[in-house]
């Protein structure tokens, strides 16, 4: 549902370069499926605007974007989530079992190599964020960011990992997913467990934000005068803006992830912080506003085509 163009994209935040790298953008479940509190008439109200980046009214599929964030920041490269991977064993998981991803390349596109990647940030530990962590060499998954301090919650490598049986054995798929993506991180001594805060350099802030999992996590941008927050899973489509009660059916703590949800949105909605989700298509980010009843939609980012 996008062109080349439009895969690869920056903008400029304060001294911070920010490029969205867009691996796919397409029909994904139905609304029912994947936001089971959400009533058809929020779609059927707002389909003038919802269609067709962020839902499909004749199939009713809501539609996601699968994204990473790049950030030029203080001389350092940071990259934000890392995808599905490519060819990876995910039994269970729909279209990220044996995924194919040129990843890679649409970070070539934006100039960036895996050797110079400095930070890479999994805002949390599910499948379509933390797949491109390692890839394939000859049989072994190694880091593929080989230079990179990769920032993990702690919460969720406690959750997922071996020490809380790989998300209580809930899915064969989450055992998979953190041998494959995380430990190999562990064993290359790349990983860095955090919770609470944690501060990357002057502009940049991680913050817990739990409930979507144990520890999901936003990641805060501040400079000049300009404000961001990059909340990974906290919101799936623009329809839990106008409704912050309505969860995704993959959240693991439904009470915790809307009081989280709740107070990214008031302090995005107080301080003019630019909300940038994981899976928002369209234009990807915006800017929200309170009512009385709650919040609205502000103006949505405008990046152009980055061409390195």
């Amino acid at each position: 549902m996008m062109n080349e163009d439009e895969r690869v994209q920056s903008l400029v935040l304060g001294n911070v370069e920010v490029i969205r790298i867009v691996e796919w953008h397409e029909p994904f479940l139905p609304t029912s499926g994947m936001f089971p509190e959400a009533g058809t008439e929020v779609w059927k109200a707002n389909e003038e605007w919802l269609a067709p980046d962020h839902w499909e009214p004749d199939s009713d599929l809501a539609v996601l974007a699968l994204q990473s964030w790049v950030l030029r920041s203080g001389g350092r490269t940071v990259l934000v989530d890392t995808g599905a991977g490519d060819g990876r064993e995910r039994p269970g998981m729909g279209p990220f079992h044996q995924a194919r991803s040129d990843f890679l390349g649409l970070l070539a596109r934006a100039g960036v190599r895996p050797q110079e990647v400095d930070v890479v940030v999994n805002t949390h530990l599910h499948v379509d964020h933390v797949g491109w962590n390692t890839l394939d060499a000859d049989g072994q998954w190694v880091p593929t960011f080989p230079h990179a301090q990769c920032l993990i919650p702690a919460a969720d490598d406690f959750h997922y990992g071996p020490d809380n049986a790989y998300g209580n054995g809930a899915q064969e798929a989450d055992r998979l997913i953190y041998e494959d993506s995380i430990r190999p991180l562990h064993e290359a001594g790349q990983a860095v467990l955090w919770d609470g805060l944690h501060q990357i350099d002057e502009h940049l802030t991680l913050e817990s934000a739990p409930g979507h999992t144990p520890g999901s996590s936003v990641l805060r941008l501040a400079s000049g005068s300009d404000r961001a927050v990059f909340v990974g899973d906290l919101l799936h489509s623009p329809v839990q803006i106008l409704d912050p009660c309505c969860n995704s059916s993959a959240c693991l703590d439904p009470e915790q992830a809307v009081a989280s949800r709740r107070r990214i949105l008031g302090r995005a909605a107080d301080e003019r912080e630019l909300l940038v989700p994981a899976h928002f298509g369209g234009a990807g980010a915006l800017e929200v506003r309170r009512n009385r009843a709650g919040f609205d939609l502000g103006p949505w980012a405008t990046a152009v085509p980055s061409r390195r």
